[in-house]
């Protein structure tokens, strides 16, 4: 549903070159949850920004369902939901207003729209707010609604980046919730965060990114077995404690290194 194939952005900032992106490639199949994971200025969301067609690679393509990000972006929004801690509400509208809204945006019909919105409605508890301008409800609440909206227009593909920013263990439980209903719909899911631990439950497979490279791929078992260490935040503290050789090479697998110190940080 998902194919990323080699690719690169850069940015020109302070006279200087930042290669933010640097020959991606990864791919999430139908009912697949994907980590792409990394500290801040991995390169994470400025992937998504691509494959979403928000922004023109330098090189490479992002194809969602078959049609590419750079030629079909009309195609592929229609295709996608996305979910993220920055994705801002409609103040003035109220939570029926702005779903019903959204769904007329991605040309769903009144009477699909409204039975979607009752199915919603239902799944999220929005029932107590659904009236409510969405300028009063609760940071949580938002959330609630700004994942609901996402699924007005049922897409194959959802994004979700940083979903889980500013919320309380109760918030990020809902999130949870979500993804693993998205996954049992047979939705393929790409969650991007540097919330490691979380990643690390939610997650089927992972890409861990240094500075804008894929640096290892796989499962957590494959993970594991790779870099010597039992947990996500590990094989990170791993990288950055030292091995230069590793951090500069994208996919060098660090299985070496490991087997020399077997390193059991976090």
């Amino acid at each position: 549903m998902i194919q990323v194939t080699n690719l690169t952005k850069r940015f020109h900032t302070g006279g200087q070159e930042v290669l933010a992106v640097n020959r991606l490639s990864f791919s999430i199949e139908k009912g697949e949850v994907y980590g792409l994971l990394g500290p801040n200025g991995a390169g994470k969301t400025t992937t998504i920004r691509m494959i979403v067609g928000l922004l023109q690679p330098d090189a490479g393509y992002a194809l969602v369902d078959g049609f590419r990000s750079s030629s079909d972006a009309d195609e592929v929004k229609a295709r996608l939901g996305l979910v993220s801690a920055n994705d801002g509400i409609y103040p003035w509208l109220t939570v029926r207003e702005m779903l019903l809204f959204f769904a007329d945006l991605y040309g769903v019909c009144p009477a699909e729209a409204n039975e979607r919105l009752d199915q919603l409605v239902a799944l999220f508890d929005l029932g107590d707010y659904l009236h409510r301008r969405c300028s009063v409800i609760s940071t949580g609440q938002r959330q609630r609604v700004i994942m609901a909206r996402a699924l007005m227009h049922s897409p194959p593909v959802m994004l979700l980046d940083e979903p889980t920013r500013g919320l309380d263990v109760v918030g990020s439980q809902v999130v949870f919730d979500y993804i693993q209903y998205l996954r049992e719909q047979g939705v393929a899911v790409l969650v991007s965060t540097h919330r490691l631990d979380e990643a690390q439950r939610l997650c089927n497979r992972f890409g861990l990114l240094h500075q804008g490279s894929l640096w290892q791929e796989g499962t957590l078992t494959e993970l594991q077995r790779r870099t010597g260490c039992d947990t996500l935040v590990a094989m990170f503290t791993q990288l950055f404690r030292g091995d230069k050789n590793v951090a500069a090479s994208a996919l060098q697998p660090c299985a070496t290194q490991a087997e020399a110190s077997h390193p059991q940080i976090g």
